[in-house]
């Protein structure tokens, strides 16, 4: 996962605490809610300059850090072959 996703994502996680975010951390039980999600989303887009699919807007995607981040290296890898600047999210 990529650090500024780390960075972006811990405000939206009011019980983390000190805790790391891992692939596998539970984005509802660290208390992400589903307006938090449309916030969270946003942010997302803005930081990364991609658009999510509407068709991984949905629970499974939002499940875990791990989860999400694998449809934002997605949408960043498509838009870059899109714009012909290949990145490669880490």
């Amino acid at each position: 996962m990529d650090a500024r996703f780390s960075e972006l994502l811990t405000p939206f996680l009011k019980f983390l605490g000190e805790q790391e975010i891992t692939p596998d951390a539970s984005l509802r039980e660290l208390g992400l809610d589903s307006m938090q999600a449309i916030e969270l989303l946003f942010a997302i887009e803005d930081t990364f300059g991609v658009t999510l699919p509407d068709d991984d807007m949905n629970d499974t995607t939002f499940a875990t850090a791990g989860s999400l981040w694998t449809v934002i290296s997605a949408a960043i890898d498509a838009q870059g072959a899109a714009d012909g600047t290949r990145v490669t999210a880490a």
